[in-house]
């Protein structure tokens, strides 16, 4: 895995987006609850959880985190505004975070956590939500899972990563600059009354809960993947969140994998692949149409 130092090969990147442009990451709230759940035969992972709801007829959305996050990083600044949308849940995938320990680590093996999670919450039918590496799993589950997977919600998402020595770098060093990842400078902002250094702590917490060799792996099968053939076959419920501005997966390729999906809709924010904690408003104000246009198409 190439370090830091790699970063100067791919102009303007960084794992979270151009951080000249956005100076600090979103200020961190309240988190629903949150609890390790053991899913039967394949391990535990630590799941959020805004719990059922009265309306019981949206349905359920299935958060997907990004490579190298956890749920609570990747979602935190928007899962109060989609819990206004029906009930939310939040999974660590495997070998990230709290999420479940294997001796092997495929994109294919998380599609099928998503389902038997789904299983363990009684969620006969849900839509999963995903972003970055999320949203190829997202792409899977659908895949495999036509009849649990109502609709989906794909964010900063492509068909698959093109072998170019570009987006070679960009996944290369991933892994190293997510460790030098500070806050940004500018307003500090405060939790639960107390100073800047709690959420600090927070944030580093959850970016050093996944190891480098975790993450060197997962690069590995995120690499390889590749939906151009038959994302097309995909008929479910879609919305696609363009991020225009993005250095690691061009936001023409974001807009090819609209085009395959029959009926999709696209929204498109000005932000970079950090958009989710970044540039938390501007992504917000792609995410919530988009999620409300696929759940107002999931049939009861």
């Amino acid at each position: 895995m190439a370090g830091p130092s790699a970063l100067a090969s791919v102009p303007g990147f960084s794992p979270f987006g151009p951080m000249s442009r956005f100076g600090e990451l979103a200020p961190v709230g309240s988190l629903p609850p949150g609890r390790d759940v053991e899913l039967p035969g394949r391990g535990s992972t630590y799941v959020l959880d805004t719990g059922e709801r009265v309306d019981q007829d949206r349905p359920t959305l299935v958060l997907l985190h990004a490579l190298a996050c956890t749920a609570a990083l990747t979602w935190y600044p928007v899962i109060d505004a989609l819990a206004t949308k029906g009930r939310v849940v939040a999974l660590d995938q495997r070998w990230h975070g709290r999420g479940i320990r294997s001796d092997r680590f495929t994109l294919e093996d998380c599609a099928d956590d998503v389902a038997a999670l789904g299983d363990v919450l009684g969620l006969d039918r849900f839509v999963v939500v995903g972003y970055s590496m999320g949203s190829l799993v997202a792409q899977l589950a659908a895949r495999a899972h036509p009849d649990r997977v109502a609709g989906m919600v794909l964010c900063a998402g492509t068909t698959g990563f093109k072998r170019n020595a570009r987006e070679r770098i960009a996944l290369d060093a991933l892994n190293g600059s997510m460790a030098t990842l500070r806050p940004g400078a500018g307003r500090r902002p405060e939790v639960d009354g107390d100073p800047v250094g709690r959420q600090r702590e927070w944030l580093m917490g959850q970016f050093r809960s996944t190891s480098p060799g975790a993450v060197g792996r997962a690069v590995a099968e995120v690499g390889k993947f590749d939906s151009s053939g038959w994302i097309a076959d995909l008929t479910l419920p879609t919305s696609v969140v363009v991020t225009a501005t993005d250095q690691v997966i061009p936001a023409r390729r974001q807009h090819w994998m609209a085009r395959q999906i029959a009926g999709a809709a696209t929204y498109e924010v000005q932000a970079g692949h950090g958009a989710c904690v970044l540039a938390a408003d501007e992504f917000r104000s792609g995410l919530m149409p988009a999620v409300a246009s696929v759940t107002s198409r999931v049939r009861p």
